[in-house]
């Protein structure tokens, strides 16, 4: 907050018979200079000379310096990650929590607002109440259906010492929420003026292989609360592979691993992420990383023609492989009531062969038998995740698969309303991101350029930095360095940060939540709002730190 001027200064004339104090204040601070500065100068030539004193008066008192009237510079958007996309400044103190200050809530708004409203309470350490005439000092949250913008857009107005956030929906005003908990940690007040701010992608958020590495209750926790400040609204959860499966199933308590989550722990996780307004992205890998799985129905282990087992693929001829995948998925669901499901479909190994139809006749004769004599193998890897897409898709999720899932040239193709987790160009099966959007599928980006984190860095990999995604991703950027066209811009509906536990060993949990803190602040920047950020990396960074 800007300081007053002092606008008074004290000079001391002596003379040999008189002393006089002279205060200089601001111009027209008193009625008489308003007076004679509305007289002018003409009317004080003509104006009658006063009278002469028949006396010597007394020493007049010296009249009160008057009190300046404080004046402030134009406010400057507040300091947040990510940055908000339009603040109009306007001159004030701006707002910081004070002992009598409180965050309120009407009556009307309470069932939806308190538990927003007490967090961020808790958080500023001020009161909270219900009230329909906020007092000067508080926090007013408040819903307007009819706000302009989409459920996550929020306006904050920082006027006459009071904080008002407001927007169509919980979401927007949580994220309201969080960018004053921002400003007042970045520089102990929130600026005079308005913020009005919305994401420009519906999807951000953070990628977790828990399957391969052990992830504690504790620590998913903390990464929710650490991507709700962030504005981050997605976490994915993939929780079988071929090393581990991690969450307790009744259905198939032989294939889960130790350790695991627990369907509590799990409901806890998903109450935590409602609360911050964060969906749970479940992935079950289905037809391929479903080695956990098959070590105990091995009789579900695809083979070659020579007996050879492949690995992580279940035979996808066999009914009985859908029949346990499809009951997994069935007891899950419901688990998580996010909005979303990751079907997986990513490297089916059985597609690397040189000659799929020839190693693996079993599967080129159930492609024909369902698709016509021209099908092939990818034919039948397409139908499975059409399968496995019927069977979530009557709980309202939106589908999600990984791209080198959908395959060209076959006799069948991917629902069109499964979107696609772009992730690589490189694997088989894989194509140009360009392929995918001219076909008008809907695209997550997920680029291993980028945004993989891959514990021990295997495959030429290497650990992300907040530095390289800053200053060079955008959304549009989907594979390698180069951003598709700005015209598909709509089709791409935002982008997370992958960890994935390769070599879990590598590093512990805490060195993981070090390593991703840089990218996923970073992430969020260019997810919120894809145009050039106005910090430079380096001021950017050391406000993340500060945060």
């Amino acid at each position: 907050m800007s300081t007053p001027r002092r606008h008074t200064r004290v000079r001391t004339i002596a003379t040999a018979t008189v002393a006089a104090l002279v205060t200089l204040a601001l111009p027209g601070c008193t009625a008489a200079s308003d007076a004679a500065r509305a007289r002018g100068p003409a009317d004080a030539a003509t104006a009658p000379a006063p009278a002469p004193a028949t006396k010597a008066a007394p020493p007049a008192e010296a009249a009160p310096t008057p009190t300046p009237t404080p004046t402030y510079p134009l406010s400057t958007a507040p300091r947040t990650i990510p940055a908000v996309r339009e603040h109009v400044p306007a001159r004030g103190p701006g707002w910081k929590p004070t002992p009598d200050a409180r965050v309120v809530v009407a009556p009307d708004d309470t069932a939806e607002l308190s538990d927003e409203a007490k967090l961020l309470a808790g958080e500023l350490r001020i009161g909270y109440g219900e009230s329909a005439a906020p007092r000067a000092g508080d926090v007013e949250l408040s819903l307007d259906a009819g706000a302009a913008g989409g459920p996550e857009s929020y306006t904050l107005d920082v006027k006459d010492g009071r904080v008002r956030i407001n927007g169509p929906d919980q979401a927007g005003v949580f994220y309201g929420t969080r960018t004053l908990k921002q400003a007042v940690k970045s520089a102990g007040s929130a600026p005079e003026g308005t913020v009005r701010d919305a994401p420009a992608k519906p999807q951000r958020g953070l990628n977790l292989d828990i399957a391969r590495k052990y992830f504690s209750p504790d620590w998913i926790e903390d990464r929710l609360r650490e991507m709700a400040d962030l504005k981050l609204n997605q976490l994915g959860l993939h929780f079988s592979d071929d090393q581990a499966f991690r969450i307790q199933s009744d259905t198939h308590p032989e294939i889960v691993s130790t350790p695991h989550l627990t369907k509590a722990q799990v409901r806890e996780i998903n109450a935590l992420a409602a609360r911050l307004h964060i969906t749970v992205v479940p992935e079950i890998d289905s037809p391929g990383h479903l080695g956990a799985v098959l070590r105990a129905h091995p009789d579900l282990q695809l083979r070659d023609t020579q007996g050879r087992a492949v690995k992580g693929a279940v035979d996808i001829s066999n009914p009985a492989s859908a029949k346990l995948v499809d009951e997994l998925l069935r007891e899950y669901i419901p688990l998580f009531p996010g909005g979303a499901w990751h079907l997986g479909a990513d490297e089916y190994q059985a597609l690397v062969y040189r000659d799929p139809q020839a190693s693996f006749p079993q599967l080129a004769s159930a492609a024909r038998q369902r698709y016509g004599p021209s099908a092939r193998v990818q034919d039948l890897a397409t139908g499975w995740l059409n399968d496995r897409a019927a069977v979530v898709r009557p709980s309202g999720k939106a589908l999600k698969a990984w791209n080198d899932g959908f395959f060209a040239g076959g006799v069948t193709s991917a629902a069109k309303d499964i979107q696609v987790e772009y992730w690589t160009g490189k694997e088989n099966g894989a194509r140009p991101p360009l392929e995918y959007l001219r076909e008008g599928r809907k695209l997550v980006n997920l680029n291993d350029e980028f945004l993989y984190y891959v514990l021990g860095e295997p495959n030429q990999f290497t650990y992300p930095t907040g530095k390289r995604i800053y200053e060079q991703w955008t959304p549009l950027v989907l594979r390698g360095t180069t951003p598709v066209p700005a015209s598909y811009g709509p089709q791409i509906l935002g982008g997370r940060l992958a960890v994935w536990s390769d070599l879990s060993g590598a590093q512990t949990q805490a060195q993981v939540a070090a390593g991703i803190q840089a990218p996923l602040a970073a992430l969020s920047q260019k997810v919120w709002d894809a145009r050039t950020p106005r910090l430079p990396w380096s001021d950017f960074k050391a406000l993340a730190d500060r945060l």
